[in-house]
């Protein structure tokens, strides 16, 4: 496979960034493994239902099975609106590289069309992001209407208190981010918790994504001193465990 050219559900052809992206998803592979691959096939699965697109199953597995076995990738599906079909197509990209903390900037109130989904609001998040960036940042932080943490523009958050991991309450208006549920699962469970960033002030926030894995906030949201660092990396430890080989993944539903 090759990372200058496209493969859509019916075959190879040469790179093409036409149609109408109505949703996407894309995970870490570092050296052929993969952090909840099942979970995001479901994602994926479930949000292009919602737009009546092709079945997902078999795409997916033939994605599975023809990823590079060495090396650092990024990998996106997507789902493509092209003409009057709905078509499936991969991009294989390389991985950027691993940063170990975020800088927030606060964009305030939400206005994605369709937080649930991921893709469709992705030029939006695209332009939030630059911004992020011009103001000195690396990503944008979301606020509900009332003003509560919701995610980062390409992000989940969740917060430490004590002893407890916490989190936006799931719902429509939050991605259902497949990082944040594999992180639930180590940690017994993402108690639901509506806060303010203000809060927030005094405790550690870390922003988990699928290419970064955990990364304490610095700057924008919470706290960070020495001690913090030293807790995501182990727990990043922990989350890399979660990682298999992808090509184990025959079925993947």
């Amino acid at each position: 496979m090759s990372a200058d050219r496209q493969w859509w559900d019916d075959g190879w052809s040469p790179s093409d960034a036409s149609g109408m992206v109505r949703v996407i998803d894309s995970w870490l592979v570092d050296d052929g493994r993969v952090r909840g691959f099942g979970l995001h096939a479901q994602r994926f699965g479930a949000a292009c239902s919602r737009f009546s697109g092709p079945e997902t199953d078999g795409f997916l597995r033939a994605v599975a099975e023809s990823l590079p076995a060495q090396g650092r990738w990024f990998p996106r599906v997507e789902l493509v609106e092209t003409g009057s079909r709905l078509r499936l197509r991969l991009w294989l990209r390389p991985a950027p590289p691993r940063t170990a903390t975020v800088r927030l900037w606060n964009s305030g109130p939400d206005r994605r069309s369709l937080p649930a989904v991921k893709g469709v609001d992705l030029d939006h998040l695209a332009a939030l992001r630059t911004a992020a960036l011009a103001a000195g940042a690396d990503e944008a932080l979301l606020l509900s209407p009332e003003g509560h943490v919701l995610e980062g523009s390409t992000t989940s958050i969740v917060w430490w208190r004590g002893d407890t991991l916490c989190g936006p309450p799931p719902g429509p208006g939050l991605l259902p981010g497949i990082t944040r549920a594999l992180l639930g699962e180590l940690a017994g469970q993402v108690v639901p918790e509506t806060a303010t960033p203000a809060e927030l002030s005094e405790i550690p926030v870390w922003t988990v994504n699928a290419l970064h894995g955990i990364r304490p906030v610095a700057e924008g949201l919470g706290r960070l001193c020495e001690e913090d660092l030293v807790v995501a990396e182990h727990w990043q430890s922990r989350l890399d465990s979660c990682a298999d080989h992808v090509r184990r993944f025959t079925d993947v539903r």
